[in-house]
């Protein structure tokens, strides 16, 4: 039973503080892949292309993680699950803005939860057995790059309950939102300490589920809410004379005039190929730190220091990046704030 609008506008302050946190911990997550990377490796997922693609090279060229044997096809293979984790966590904002607009925030919510805590779920189920059930990381990685955008998207909607910090509140949710990418070093901290991969990840999905119920006790219906904003700009205009009509607005813009302006089509062009160089950067960063290591031979033999200088250096430069965008965002959404400006 979904709760009234006036019960989720009390507890609107629950509900956006939970909201930042279930954004750091659940949603761009994917962001932090080298990390993943790392602890898919000493799990074992794909090591079997490094012995089936083996042709007379000493077993000592190997790196090892785990116990596993690490090469440059497990590697490839496992980026390309990120990649199509990546482009999910991007190109399902079009379809989820339909959707919302036609079933509002709370049912996509659900299933974007749903969604992680299925990936979650898949990836510990996997890593019981990394030979036969490797493949599952794609199905991983796509639910959990859909169910962060989700969990995103919708988080979004919450400023307006807010007022006149609705701006300082829309960046503090943004600001989570590139903050997650810290999830995965965390996670992997807690690896390195001895932790079980299998039982993060299982403790991960039971966090999940948490996600889901406060959603279900929380989020009020679509339909409610907008009864609720309908009768009460009414009340305030007067202008309506039956409560279910919508007054159309005099300056309203139709949206295939909006979608075809040049402002609106310049700034889809600049942000996709923004959004891809980062992805694209992020997935090959590994790779090109190693080439500056190994300086192209294939043959040199790298100690596990080495390595292990190579994957530090990279998540220090996400992480630098990472909080660099949540600490500027509060004091970006505080000047509209300050300004009385509107957003749009």
């Amino acid at each position: 039973m979904a709760p009234s609008l006036a019960l989720a506008y009390r507890r609107r302050w629950w509900m956006a503080v939970s909201a930042i946190f279930e954004n750091l911990f659940f949603s761009a997550v994917l962001l932090g892949w080298g990390s993943l990377l790392i602890m898919l490796k000493s799990e074992g997922f794909y090591s079997h292309l490094c012995t089936e693609n083996l042709t007379g090279a000493p077993n000592e060229s190997f790196i090892y993680y785990n116990g596993w044997p690490s090469c440059i096809e497990q590697e490839e293979v496992l980026n390309l699950g990120f990649t199509i984790g990546s482009f999910l966590l991007s190109a399902a904002t079009m379809p989820l803005g339909l959707l919302m607009d036609r079933f509002g925030p709370r049912p996509v919510r659900l299933v974007g939860s749903s969604c992680f805590a299925a990936s979650c779920a898949v990836m510990a189920a996997a890593a019981y057995n990394p030979r036969v059930f490797s493949i599952l990381i794609f199905l991983a990685v796509c639910l959990n790059g859909f169910g962060g955008i989700c969990l995103t998207f919708t988080s979004l909607t919450l400023p307006n309950m807010f007022g006149n910090i609705r701006s300082t509140i829309l960046s503090l949710m943004i600001g989570s939102y590139a903050s997650s990418a810290v999830t995965f070093p965390g996670v992997k901290l807690i690896y390195d300490l001895g932790a079980s991969f299998r039982v993060i990840m299982w403790v991960w999905t039971g966090l999940a589920c948490m996600v889901i119920l406060n959603c279900l006790l929380n989020w009020p219906d679509f339909a409610e809410m907008s009864l609720h904003l309908l009768k009460r700009a009414s009340s305030l205009k007067g202008s309506c004379s039956h409560p279910r009509l919508i007054c159309p607005s005099p300056a309203s813009v139709p949206l295939c005039r909006s979608v075809c302006s040049p402002i609106f089509l310049w700034s889809v062009v600049t942000m996709a190929i923004t959004q891809l160089r980062v992805i694209f950067f992020m997935g090959a960063m590994n790779k090109m730190l190693e080439f500056l290591v190994i300086h192209g031979d294939p043959h040199r033999k790298n100690s596990h220091l080495r390595e292990s200088k190579r994957h530090c250096g990279a998540e220090v430069l996400r992480f630098c990046f990472c909080r660099s965008g949540s600490y500027q965002t509060p004091q970006g959404g505080s000047v509209p704030n300050a300004h009385g400006c509107t957003l749009r």
